[in-house]
């Protein structure tokens, strides 16, 4: 006879005690076991470094794409492709390496006077062709720098917080079995403390999500503006080559009027 109302009075403590509990987010933070807290605190740190990721990729793009306007303008208006190469003492952009590092097999070529054999010339370009590809890729590389690390958020880190919001659930519905009272009180802060998982996890995929599809495009435009200065930069040399086969000498590296761009 004295054990229902032993179990009524602990029911209606448990549940005064839940109702008790803050039901803000650092209530409910806190209110969770420790499987939770880790979930929500990873999720919480990715989220931070995603959109420490972010701003640091919209000022380098933004800063690429400068640089690259402003080195086409002197590569078009440069009389003597030498002496602009001259200039650059380090590549400050993809662009300008592009530029050095076929410039640089130019002048290897014509230090080892490859242009004296009508034969060579064509695999000398072929040669730099392959250089200014390599660089390519090299320099792309190093801009698509954390951008699996966005593709890899978006699409995982919604799983974690499910993780973490089954987990609440289950650890709610134990404390239900437990306390033998499915009142209001006693399941809301625990639903509410696995859904917070939940939000948290799309907290965090969501810009993710937007900043990789974004950066995506832009970084492909980028690499296809690459890849139209090198074409037009092999051109320009190839040219050079033609106008210098009807001259007495080979193409020199002191800027002579061969460089000039038509």
């Amino acid at each position: 006879m004295d054990a229902q109302p032993t179990i009524a009075v602990a029911a209606n403590q448990l549940a005064g005690s839940v109702a008790a509990n803050d039901m803000s987010l650092m209530g409910l933070f806190g209110h969770a076991d420790i499987v939770g807290k880790i979930v929500i605190s990873g999720l919480l740190m990715i989220s931070i470094l995603t959109w420490a990721i972010i701003f640091d990729k919209i000022t380098k793009v933004k800063k690429l794409k400068a640089k690259a306007e402003y080195f086409e303008e002197r590569f078009w208006s440069a009389g003597s492709l030498d002496m602009l190469y001259d200039k650059i003492k380090r590549p400050a952009d993809p662009m300008q390496a592009i530029f050095v590092a076929g410039m640089k097999e130019w002048r290897t070529a014509h230090d080892k006077g490859l242009f004296l054999n009508p034969a060579s010339r064509t695999n000398v370009m072929q040669r730099i062709d392959r250089v200014l590809q390599v660089t390519i890729g090299r320099e792309m590389a190093m801009v698509e720098t954390w951008m699996t690390f966005l593709a890899s958020v978006g699409s995982v880190a919604p799983f974690i917080g499910l993780f973490g919001t089954v987990w609440g659930i289950m650890h709610s519905f134990i404390g239900i079995a437990q306390a033998q009272n499915t009142s209001l009180a006693v399941v809301a802060p625990g639903i509410a403390e696995s859904l917070l998982a939940t939000a948290v996890g799309l907290i965090a995929a969501i810009p993710a999500t937007t900043a990789y599809n974004k950066f995506s495009t832009e970084i492909g435009r980028y690499g296809a503006r690459l890849d139209n200065f090198s074409n037009d930069f092999t051109a320009t040399l190839s040219r050079n080559l033609e106008d210098s086969r009807g001259a007495t000498t080979t193409p020199t590296a002191t800027g002579e009027a061969t460089w000039q761009r038509k």
